[in-house]
């Protein structure tokens, strides 16, 4: 393995100049740094991480807890898009990433006790239960943490617009000329609140009525849970003329309990999903969605805790909002 004293040897200069070369001290010239960085590269040196946690007492290491009930978190597209956009601002910024769980190969342990254990300096919670007791646990810790669309005292949370995306699908629903929108929401969390909101309030800025029966509660990423939800507002006495999916991947659940029962989209029934993941752009015909940026949400997330990780006495905790856009698709008609 090769060493800061094999650098500094080839260098001509001491291990402790190589070494404030490596780590971006600026009492040396810019000559030098050139030359041992070069150095570093042409003997292919790799920094102990071990060594560099007893000096620098970081890691380098970013945990993320992240736990979908639906077991398709990371196969979601979604999901998959914000956790990879965490990796790559992580890694582009010299930081790993370590899953958090509550179990360390058979023993379970708290999820604070296993970022003890794996050294984390931070930690980004995503799609957890946020009222969980071992999850407030770590956020009362010492450990600097950001939270993605939950938002804690103490904690920077990077958050979708998800009031404004329901109320820009429903507007758009509405000033389409439909007059009986209705709503299939997600379990009750502060995301489906904000929803609820943005989609209300929609409506009552047109003067359409909002009903109580237009609104029915399903499952986040559950086609079944949401097809079956969809069966239950076109079997009202009064059906409405244009849904609202709780989001892209759980539309296909009402989409193919419409065209089961031989109604046509968007001829018979306009619907939007939520989310903007490929698969609604290439529907036929394609799906309209509130387009989330999933790439800013993830990339957001690691520079807000890369801050409070090397900035603790400054970086202060901030609520900050990503914005989306509506991608019109092709499933709402035109009255």
């Amino acid at each position: 393995m090769v060493t800061i004293k094999d650098i500094s040897k080839k260098c001509g200069v001491s291990p402790a100049t190589v070494s404030k070369a490596l780590n971006g001290y600026d009492d040396i010239s810019p000559e030098t740094v050139e030359l041992v960085m070069r150095t570093a590269k042409e003997l292919e040196y790799t920094p102990n991480a071990a060594a560099r946690l007893l000096k620098t007492n970081r890691s380098h290491n970013i945990g993320v807890l992240f736990i979908d009930d639906s077991m398709s978190g990371l196969t979601h597209e979604y999901f998959s898009h914000i956790l990879n956009s965490v990796k790559e601002e992580a890694e582009e910024n010299g930081y790993d990433i370590t899953f958090i769980s509550n179990n360390l190969g058979k023993e379970r342990t708290t999820f604070l006790q296993h970022c003890r254990y794996r050294n984390c300096d931070g930690v980004v919670i995503a799609n957890v239960d946020f009222q969980n007791a071992e999850v407030i646990e770590l956020v009362n810790s010492e450990y600097p943490v950001v939270t993605i669309d939950y938002s804690y005292d103490k904690a920077s949370s990077v958050n979708s617009d998800n009031q404004d995306g329901a109320y820009a699908l429903a507007s758009y629903m509405a000033d389409s000329g439909h007059k009986k929108i209705a709503l299939i929401h997600g379990e009750r969390t502060l995301v489906t609140q904000k929803r609820i909101s943005g989609y209300k309030i929609a409506l009552e800025e047109r003067g359409i009525e909002v009903l109580p029966e237009y609104i029915i509660e399903a499952t986040y990423h559950d086609v079944e849970s949401v097809r079956k939800a969809t069966a239950a507002m076109l079997d009202l006495p009064d059906p409405p003329t244009a849904i609202m999916f709780p989001d892209d991947y759980a539309s296909m659940g009402g989409r193919t309990e419409i065209i089961e029962r031989g109604l046509s989209i968007p001829g018979d029934i306009s619907v939007c999903g939520y989310d903007g993941v490929n698969l609604a752009k290439i529907l036929d015909p394609k799906l309209t969605t509130w387009e989330q940026d999933t790439d800013m949400l993830g990339r957001t997330a690691v520079k807000k805790l890369i801050d409070r990780i090397e900035n603790p006495h400054t970086a202060i905790p901030e609520f900050i909002v990503v914005k989306g856009k509506l991608f019109k698709g092709e499933t709402v008609r035109q009255i």
